[in-house]
């Protein structure tokens, strides 16, 4: 039995475990899912990234949850908190995101998930605010923040990305308690 921090009706948010490496390598080399990324990740990138989000959570006690779904307890991807601290006039800023296999689109996952999550980081958490960013190209994500009550409050250059590569404009949105 899987030890969860929080649920939603079909999703339960954990830690990360060494089980979960394998599915999110394969989830992060997958080009549709990757869509609005400068690339798909290696497996090596991956597991820099887990090792981010792990120390995320050492650091702030909340991150990235791993989300299983609770029918069968499959891994499908992350939904939760990340503290932004790039060069930014919104940052430093808890920003909320999600990555959802691609199995798993369009079955209300993500929105369920991030609802669930920005309960959690109003009432558990005492967050204040929580931003939401993306390319602006990813529709798809925009939907899942007007969804979850976030209203747009601009779009900035993303920092390091390079001058006219597409994905570097993106929309900021926020929500407050």
């Amino acid at each position: 039995m899987k030890k969860y921090i929080f649920r939603s009706e079909r999703l339960g948010f954990r830690r990360w475990t060494g089980d979960d490496i394998a599915p999110f390598a394969k989830m992060n080399a997958n080009t549709e899912v990757m869509e609005f990324f400068p690339k798909p990740l290696t497996g090596g990138e991956t597991d820099i990234l887990i090792e981010r989000i792990e120390g995320h959570f050492e650091k702030y006690n909340y991150g990235l949850y791993a989300v299983d779904k609770l029918e069968n307890s499959e891994f499908i991807g992350f939904v939760g908190f990340m503290n932004a601290t790039f060069d930014a006039s919104f940052t430093p800023c808890t920003e909320i995101g999600w990555r959802i296999k691609y199995e798993e689109w369009n079955k209300g996952f993500a929105t369920e998930g991030a609802k669930r999550c920005l309960k959690f980081g109003f009432e558990y958490l005492e967050l204040t605010e929580i931003h939401s960013f993306t390319s602006c190209l990813n529709l798809k994500s925009e939907k899942v923040m007007q969804k979850i009550g976030m209203k747009k409050i601009g779009e900035f250059e993303y920092p390091g990305t390079e001058i006219g590569i597409k994905l570097r404009r993106h929309m900021l949105y926020k929500i407050d308690k």
